[in-house]
């Protein structure tokens, strides 16, 4: 009921230079009987924001009344990475002895916060779950770990999909869990869900 609503909400998106430029905003209305209403969209060019500074943004919504006031940093996305197996960071000898370097008891206390990183190898999945009419899935996995999201891509009608993707995460927090989610594409809809596994990081 606020013609002025304030989220004060923050949101963490690993973006690469060689993906999507324009970060995409929609504005939603839902009423009790959840009915939803768009209200308004507008597009950051992400290319075009100064780097490593906070950017305070007022943003008109296209084709509707109203804009978004925002604040948005681009900084240099370290530690984050998706790869395929045949070129995984722990696969080359070279970035293997940097990291053993890097972690190396004489250099623990060099940054306090830099407390390690996850490598997680995600393969295939087996037996999943039937989500189609036609008795398949278009399945795809998502792994959270933190505030930090990744996620491979869609393997379309298929109960045994192979991904073969190598993730790369940085850890903040020893105690944090890994959460590997199994997900079926369902177009505009939202995806259903196939299976979760929640795995604590004191556990590897």
């Amino acid at each position: 009921k606020s013609a002025n609503p304030q989220w004060r909400e923050q949101f963490d998106f690993h973006y690469f230079s060689d993906r999507k430029d324009m970060l995409d905003i929609e504005v939603w209305r839902k009423d009790n009987k959840k009915h939803e209403e768009l209200l308004g969209t507008c597009q950051v060019d992400i290319t075009a924001l100064p780097m490593k500074q906070t950017n305070r943004l007022e943003l008109p919504l296209q084709k509707h009344p109203g804009s978004l006031l925002m604040l948005i940093a681009v900084a240099p996305c370290t530690g984050v990475s998706i790869s395929d197996l045949c070129v995984c960071p722990l696969g080359d000898p070279n970035e293997r002895q940097q990291i053993s370097q890097r972690y190396c008891i004489k250099n623990s206390f060099w940054n306090i916060k830099d407390i390690g990183f996850l490598q997680v190898k995600v393969l295939k999945a087996v037996d999943l779950l039937a989500a189609d009419f036609s008795g398949k899935s278009d399945p795809f996995c998502v792994l959270e770990l933190g505030n930090d999201m990744l996620q491979t891509h869609t393997v379309y009608k298929n109960l045994n999909p192979e991904w073969n993707k190598v993730f790369t995460f940085p850890i903040k927090d020893i105690h944090d869990v890994l959460e590997v989610t199994v997900f079926d594409e369902d177009g505009d809809k939202p995806p259903d869900f196939l299976g979760k596994v929640a795995i604590p990081l004191l556990s590897v």
